[in-house]
């Protein structure tokens, strides 16, 4: 009894005087170049190595609205250089939403932060070039237009129809080509190849 007594001493003493901060932890996944909500985050009191590096929950406010620079996981620890206020749209960029069925973009699941074109895909009222008139020839379908972009978010795909809205980050002169582009549904999007491959 007297060594049970004591083991339980010994644990109360050790929790007692374990020091424990109240910081932020991460509720939800939150995907690199993502704004940051108030309920991406949640306060926890914990006991920290005097090494580690974490954000007080005393600045919450002033992580709400900023933008994830890593990729951020439920339940871990935020720390201060997991945060930016760097957004994805540059100066000389517009931001533009492209609403896509399944059919329209890979089945990979797209990230903010990557490289992507937007393919002008044919228009069936459209018809194909009319050859130059030389024996043998036919028509052939043109060349569609593809634009380059930079994913900024991914929004969840609707429920009924499956249609996922992509912001992708533009030049600017191309942002109202885009967008009245978008609006007939005649896009699609490629993910681009990455630097290296």
């Amino acid at each position: 009894m007297l060594i049970a007594a004591g083991g339980l001493s010994g644990a109360l003493l050790f929790t007692a005087s374990g020091q424990r901060s109240a910081v932020l932890v991460v509720t939800r996944d939150v995907p690199v170049g993502a704004a940051i909500t108030a309920a991406d985050l949640a306060p926890a009191s914990l006991a920290l190595d005097p090494a580690v590096k974490a954000v007080p929950v005393a600045r919450k406010a002033g992580m709400v609205g900023q933008r994830a620079a890593v990729a951020l996981k439920a339940g871990s620890l935020l720390s201060p250089d997991q945060v930016t206020a760097t957004s994805l749209v540059k100066a000389g960029e517009q931001l533009v939403g492209v609403a896509l069925k399944p059919s329209q973009l890979p089945a990979s699941k797209l990230s903010a932060g990557q490289k992507v074109l937007i393919v002008s895909t044919p228009d069936p009222a459209q018809p194909a070039a009319p050859p130059s008139g030389k024996p043998g020839e036919v028509a052939v379908p043109a060349v569609p237009k593809t634009l380059a972009a930079t994913v900024v978010a991914v929004g969840v795909a609707a429920p009924a129809t499956g249609v996922v809205v992509v912001d992708v980050a533009v030049p600017a002169a191309d942002g109202p080509t885009l967008a009245a582009r978008v609006a007939t549904g005649a896009v699609a999007l490629v993910v681009a190849a990455q630097e290296g491959n």
